[in-house]
């Protein structure tokens, strides 16, 4: 019997927030994630969530996602196009579209903080558990797992990166989301 361990966390933190509501600092503090401040610093074969990427990240990221750890950039959604154009190491996915249940961008689409983002991929993957752990350290932690509960739960049955694309077009157009 093979023990499952939690997949490692990486976040590369461009400074651009107020540390005191920074997510990714939170999970620092925590001892659930690792800071990297130079994009070159981010593991060589984690998943990278990248919102440019063209690939939707699936179920199917999950043996790397375990072998290799998952990685999300911690930058102000102005600053992000520069810091990702630039050659980021690891394989980039996007996160399929999911509903922000954190306080500032409650409610709207792809505006997800920096937790949200690894809950989301995690959960998507698999490590459900890990999701709903990395989550509770935040009082609206669960807004997130209660606002997005189906659509997660549509992403995880999912059995590739095509089959997301097709369930988020189906929900962006039901939804009128562009």
């Amino acid at each position: 019997m093979q023990v499952e361990k939690s997949p490692r966390l990486t976040i590369y933190h461009a400074n651009q927030c107020d540390p005191k509501r920074c997510t990714g600092l939170k999970l620092k503090r925590h001892g659930l994630a690792r800071i990297v401040t130079k994009a070159r610093f981010l593991p060589r074969r984690a998943v990278v969530l990248n919102p440019f990427s063209d690939i939707a990240f699936s179920p199917a990221d999950r043996e790397r996602v375990e072998s290799f750890g998952l990685a999300a950039l911690d930058c102000s959604w102005e600053h992000a196009e520069k810091v990702l154009l630039k050659q980021v190491r690891g394989t980039s996915r996007c996160l399929p579209i999911l509903i922000a249940g954190n306080p500032v961008n409650f409610g709207k689409a792809t505006k997800l903080t920096t937790v949200e983002a690894l809950a989301g991929a995690l959960y998507i993957s698999g490590f459900k558990q890990e999701a709903v752990d990395l989550l509770s350290i935040f009082k609206w932690g669960h807004t997130f797992l209660e606002l997005n509960s189906a659509l997660l739960e549509n992403y995880a049955s999912a059995r590739d990166s095509t089959e997301i694309v097709k369930m988020q077009c189906s929900f962006a157009r039901g939804a009128n989301v562009s």
